[in-house]
């Protein structure tokens, strides 16, 4: 009996002994550094903020999913590739989305993004001088991938304004202003194409093309 208790003891002691050995070692790969790479507008201390829940965690069973879920609460990032360190650093280069306008809609405020994605509106530098939408966004979405179809200089546009009718005006640098109808505004963009850059033409600020098979000049 006492033998077996011995044994009992000795074998509690071995087990218990395993088990703090394998707790150090894998402790070793707990997450203790991020670096952060090719971000341009968000600061490193941001993205670091939004991965405080992982800190820590155990590089060998961290999933990628889990830092997707903390990188994807910043509207800004469009995607990430990641790349694990061992033992405890874990590398992630950012892609960010880039404004190409200023959404105003209902009082609210955003930046579209290429792919006409809503991005949280801050003061950037180098996004000052973007041309602003009134409207909304599917409707944008539309018109700028017709715009795009047709090669349509989008660098000139200072601003674009949806109506309740569902036509769109553009105001475009020089002060030109050029009023579409709601149904095939497409023709009415390729006619401006031919005429802005004639220098019979250059003298009209107002090229309205609302009424079906007439432009007004003024």
């Amino acid at each position: 009996m006492k033998k077996r208790l011995v044994i009992a003891i000795a074998l509690l002691i071995l087990l218990t002994t395993i088990n703090s050995h394998q707790k150090i070692a894998i402790s070793k790969f707990n997450l203790k550094e991020i670096i952060i790479e090719n971000n341009q507008l968000l600061k490193d201390k941001d993205i670091k903020n939004l991965l405080f829940p992982i800190y820590n965690k155990n590089l060998l069973f961290l999933k990628n999913t889990e830092v997707k879920r903390a990188l994807m609460q910043n509207s800004f990032i469009e995607s990430f590739d990641i790349k694990k360190k061992y033992p405890s650093t874990l590398k992630i280069r950012v892609f960010e989305k880039r404004p190409i306008a200023i959404l105003l809609n209902q009082k609210n405020k955003f930046y579209l993004s290429e792919k006409i994605d809503l991005i949280e509106f801050k003061s950037l530098p180098d996004y000052q001088n973007l041309p602003y939408v009134f409207g909304n966004k599917d409707d944008f979405k539309i018109f700028y991938k017709d715009l795009k179809k047709i090669n349509f200089p989008t660098d000139l546009i200072e601003k674009y304004t949806l109506y309740e009718t569902r036509r769109w005006d553009l105001e475009i640098k020089n002060k030109k202003v050029i009023k579409l109808p709601s149904k095939n505004y497409i023709t009415s963009l390729e006619n401006f194409l031919d005429l802005k850059g004639k220098n019979s033409f250059e003298k009209y600020k107002l090229f309205d093309y609302r009424i079906s098979n007439q432009l007004i000049l003024k």
